[in-house]
């Protein structure tokens, strides 16, 4: 097993752009026009278009499943609570910091946030993740 440790952290950045969008909802099926009809967007609160939640939480997935705890971790559970609308050209980055280590279960849980370039918080929640280890104890 691999040597983690509580406030262990790890962080991946990525560009939103309009590629990012227009293949999300192909992939999930969410067409809502406030993601990909610029018309219906610039009528709403936000005043363009936003992505969609999930794809911002998707960097989490990419961040914990290749860097902590990293590749053969499996995802168990994540809590969302999504604070501000991420925008195409905006630049988030997702952390993540090891909160509490089970070694018995070989689960790590992690505190998961988004920022954007201004280090405005887009998304928090929590993780938990099972450690890369075969025969972990699920």
């Amino acid at each position: 097993m691999m040597n983690y440790f509580v406030g262990q952290t790890a962080s991946f950045s990525r560009t939103v752009t309009e590629t990012d969008i227009v293949m999300f909802a192909g992939l999930s099926g969410d067409y809502n026009p406030v993601h990909v009809d610029k018309e219906y967007a610039d009528d709403t609160r936000f005043g363009k278009r936003i992505a969609h939640g999930l794809l911002t939480t998707s960097f989490l997935s990419r961040l914990l499943g290749m860097e902590l705890p990293g590749k053969g971790s499996v995802y168990l559970e994540q809590s969302l609570k999504f604070l501000k609308p991420v925008f195409i050209g905006d630049t988030i980055t997702a952390s993540a910091e090891i909160l509490e280590i089970d070694q018995d279960r070989g689960i790590l849980r992690l505190e998961t946030i988004c920022r954007k370039q201004d280090n405005t918080v887009v998304l928090k929640g929590e993780a938990k993740m099972m450690m890369p280890k075969e025969g972990a104890k699920i």
